[in-house]
C-alpha cells in the first residue's frame, strides 16, 4: 500500500515576520496550511508539526560559532558588528528578529523530519514549504537564509544509507548555497533552473561543473511554454539518468509574474507542472517551499503542489471558507491595494504561455551538451 504524502509546519510561522519593511514580512505558510485544511486537504493524520533542529544537527552543515551566534543574537535582539561583519546578521538583507534563530531552525527540523520519514518508509513523499532556505552559508546568513534546511536534508538522507540524491531547484534565486555545499560530492546532482543576473549573480556560467552540477539560467520573461520545455527536456531527463534514490525539491514562488523580486512571468500552471513531472519520476520526494514575496500568489501555488502531490483536482471556483483566507491577507506594496477577484476566488492563474526565446534554446543546448 502506497503511504499517502505527509505535510509538515508549524504555527511560528503565524505570526513571525522578518519585520514590517522586510519582503518577508508576509506570511506564507500559515496561509498555505489554512487553505489546505478550508479546502479539506489537511486532514490531521497526514499533518506533522515540526521539531526545532537542536544545535547537534544543525552542525552537521553549520559552524558551532554560527549556531551559538544566531541563538545570542535571538535572545539578545541586538547582532554586534563582529555578528554583522563575520556571521552577515543583522544587515537589511538579514535582519534581527524576535524568532530569528528558532524559526529557521525549525525549517531545519521540517527537512531533517521529512528525511526521516522517507529512511523509515514511513512515507515517500513529504512536502515542508517552510523549507527550501537554499542560500544559507555554514557560517553566515545569506538571501533571507539563516540556516539551510535542504543541505541538512540531503545530508541526512546520505547519513541513513541513501547512495544518490537529485536536488532540484526551480526558485528565481540561484540555488548557490546548495551547489556549493555538493558540487564535489558525486553522489549528489545538483539542477537549478533561475533568471540571469538575478542575485546572487551565480548560475550564469559554467552551465556544466563536473558530472553533478547543472545551472539553467533564464532570460526575463521567461513562459510556462519556456518552462514546460525545460522541465521535460532538462529536469525529468536529467534526474532519471541520475537513478537517485531520493529527490529533494525546492519550489520557490518567486519566479511567478506577480512576485516583486524577479523579472520572470510564469504562472503557477507551470511550477505545479514541474513539482507534478519531477514526483511522477521520484522514488522518494521531498518537496520545499523557498522564495516569494507575494502573499497571494505563494499561497496559491504552494497549496496547489499540495494538491499535485496528492491528486487532488482545483475547484473552478474556491468555496467559502477557502475564499475568506485569502480575503483576509494584506500586502502594503502597491499590487496589493486593489489586487483582482482571481486571487480570491481560485487556485489556478491564467496561463502564461508564448514563444520559446532563443537565449531559452541556446541555455538549454549548453546545459544538455556532452
Amino acid at each position: 500500500m502506497v503511504s499517502r504524502p505527509r505535510f509538515i509546519g508549524s504555527e511560528i510561522y503565524r505570526q513571525s515576520s522578518y519585520g514590517r519593511t522586510h519582503p518577508l514580512a508576509i506570511p506564507r505558510v500559515s496561509t498555505v496550511i489554512d487553505l489546505g485544511r478550508a479546502l479539506g486537504w489537511l486532514p490531521n493524520d497526514v499533518y506533522l508539526d515540526s521539531p526545532v533542529a537542536s544545535p547537534e544537527q544543525l552542525a552537521r552543515f553549520h559552524e558551532p560559532a554560527y549556531i551559538a551566534a544566531l541563538a545570542r543574537v535571538e535572545r539578545d535582539q541586538k547582532a554586534t558588528a563582529d555578528d554583522a561583519e563575520r556571521h552577515n546578521l543583522g544587515r537589511h538583507e538579514n535582519p534581527v528578529y524576535p524568532e530569528v534563530y528558532r524559526r529557521p531552525a525549525t525549517a531545519c527540523g521540517g527537512s531533517l523530519l521529512a528525511a526521516s520519514l522517507l529512511l523509515s518508509g514511513d512515507a515517500t513523499v513529504v512536502y515542508s514549504p517552510a523549507g527550501g532556505t537554499h542560500h544559507g552559508r555554514s557560517g553566515r546568513a545569506s538571501g533571507f537564509c539563516y540556516f539551510n534546511d535542504p543541505v541538512l536534508g540531503i545530508l541526512a538522507l546520505l547519513d541513513g544509507g541513501l547512495e544518490r540524491v537529485a536536488y532540484v531547484d526551480v526558485d528565481a534565486h540561484h540555488g548557490d548555497g546548495v551547489e556549493d555545499a555538493f558540487a564535489a560530492d558525486d553522489r549528489v546532482l545538483t539542477v537549478s533552473v533561475h533568471e540571469a543576473g538575478r542575485w546572487p549573480l551565480r548560475g550564469a556560467g559554467p552551465q556544466r561543473q563536473g558530472a553533478t552540477v547543472r545551472n539553467l539560467a533564464v532570460p526575463a520573461g521567461f513562459n510556462d511554454t519556456e518552462m514546460r520545455l525545460a522541465t521535460d527536456a532538462l529536469l525529468v531527463p536529467l534526474v532519471e539518468g541520475f537513478r537517485p534514490d531520493a529527490i529533494v525539491m525546492q519550489c520557490g514562488a518567486d519566479a511567478l509574474a506577480e512576485d516583486p523580486l524577479s523579472k520572470l512571468a510564469l504562472s503557477n500552471n507551470a511550477l505545479v507542472y514541474a513539482v507534478a513531472r519531477v514526483a511522477s519520476v521520484a522514488p522518494r520526494l521531498i518537496l520545499l517551499g523557498g522564495g516569494g514575496y507575494n502573499p497571494w500568489s505563494v499561497a496559491r501555488c504552494w497549496t496547489r503542489n499540495w494538491a499535485a502531490l496528492n491528486g487532488f483536482a482545483a475547484p473552478d471556483r474556491l468555496p467559502q471558507e477557502a475564499e475568506a483566507v485569502l480575503r483576509g491577507l494584506t500586502w502594503s506594496r502597491r499590487a496589493g491595494r486593489n489586487p483582482p477577484d482571481s486571487w480570491f476566488t481560485t487556485l489556478v492563474d491564467p496561463p502564461h504561455e508564448g514563444p520559446i526565446s532563443d537565449m531559452v534554446r541556446q541555455a538549454l543546448d549548453l546545459v544538455l551538451a556532452a
